[in-house]
């Protein structure tokens, strides 16, 4: 029996026949219905966005939503068929679910989870999770969802992201007075390696290197996903 860290809502099978204006996609439902779903990712979806694929939505029961559908898994078929969680609003949670199990024994002991903290010499930015033990000693645990795969290798960033280099600038500046910590959740369990993706952003790989040189924590943690839910594997291998 699986042990689920986090279990999907009913979820409703169909075919991707295009995804447009980044938050909307049209789906066919198995009864052949076509609807409009919200696509919870406002990146390129580079590798899982293909027509014609299968993918799972998700159904609200909020009557005030102008769009009933939510787009949660899309079905690829780089290895072998394999689900990849698309809806970037859950990742952040499914961590928060990990860091409460404790399931990530790199990061030690912690008593205290804190999500969204004011960091940074100006406050202005907010890192993910702050962790601290009865110590105080702090660890920032910043959250990546990765999806874009070549082959067996899992790839962060899928396209230039300013906001991820920032974060990499931000975390630097904590080191070495605190702990620094990048999660990546390979939101695919086909996936056992993990590097940046220097070829649609070769600065952010740049910079994730002289972070690490410096200290930064890289986690790349494999998650199985599938239409049931999403259960945690361990680390992949870091090819960089």
């Amino acid at each position: 029996m699986t042990d689920w860290l986090y279990r999907y809502p009913p979820l409703y099978p169909g075919i991707l026949l295009k995804r447009y204006k980044r938050f909307f996609a049209d789906v066919q439902l198995a009864n052949g219905e076509v609807v409009t779903a919200h696509c919870p990712n406002t990146g390129p979806m580079t590798g899982v966005c293909t027509p014609g694929s299968a993918v799972q939505l998700s159904m609200s029961d909020n009557p005030k939503r102008k769009l009933a559908y939510t787009w949660e898994l899309i079905q690829v078929h780089d290895n072998e068929p394999t689900w990849v969680g698309v809806n970037t609003a859950l990742p952040n949670r499914v961590i928060k679910l990990a860091l409460e199990k404790h399931l990530f024994p790199e990061l030690g002991e912690y008593s205290q989870i804190r999500g969204e903290v004011p960091y940074g010499q100006d406050k202005k930015s907010r890192v993910d999770f702050v962790l601290s033990d009865d110590a105080e000693s702090l660890i920032y645990l910043e959250v990546k969802n990765t999806t874009l795969a070549a082959g067996k290798l899992a790839l962060f960033p899928d396209t230039e992201t300013t906001r991820g280099q920032k974060h990499l600038r931000e975390l630097m500046a904590l080191l070495p007075q605190s702990r620094a910590v990048m999660l990546y959740l390979i939101n695919r369990g086909d996936c056992t390696e993990f590097a940046p993706g220097d070829i649609p952003d070769p600065l952010y790989g740049q910079l994730l290197r002289q972070a690490k040189a410096l200290g930064l924590e890289v986690l790349p943690c494999r998650f199985e996903v599938t239409p049931q839910g999403i259960s945690y594997l361990g680390l992949a291998n870091r090819k960089f």
